[in-house]
């Protein structure tokens, strides 16, 4: 099985102290400039999630969904969800712990595409 969306160990520790003080949590990557180009991490059905939005997988027991239009440009990789030290979005959880959450990406390999498209 090959994910579309990960984390690192520093992340999901992350995910887990949130969870600890906000309870379930959902992350949204968006496009644009300023904190709408950053994974956002919010309480569980804080943010609305619509039509215009894909579940691209599960990281640390938190969905994280995508904007149907940034995931036609991030379709060919894998988002790598980091945490690094920094204020990050104004709106996102993170941010009274001095951190923030960052998305790398890799491009699939082709037998990742094959697995993918089956």
């Amino acid at each position: 099985m090959v994910d579309r969306v990960t984390a690192t160990a520093e992340t999901l520790r992350l995910i887990e102290k949130l969870k600890e003080v906000h309870g379930d949590l959902m992350f949204h990557q968006s496009g644009g400039c300023c904190d709408g180009s950053s994974p956002m991490c919010y309480p569980r059905g804080e943010f609305r999630v619509g039509e215009s939005d894909i579940l691209l997988g599960v990281i640390g027991g938190t969905p994280f969904y995508i904007s149907k239009d940034q995931y036609e440009y991030w379709k060919h990789t894998q988002l790598i969800i980091d945490v690094v030290d920094g204020r990050g979005g104004m709106f996102s959880l993170e941010g009274p712990e001095g951190k923030r959450f960052l998305t790398r990406s890799r491009v699939f390999t082709e037998e990742e595409k094959r697995v993918l498209k089956s």
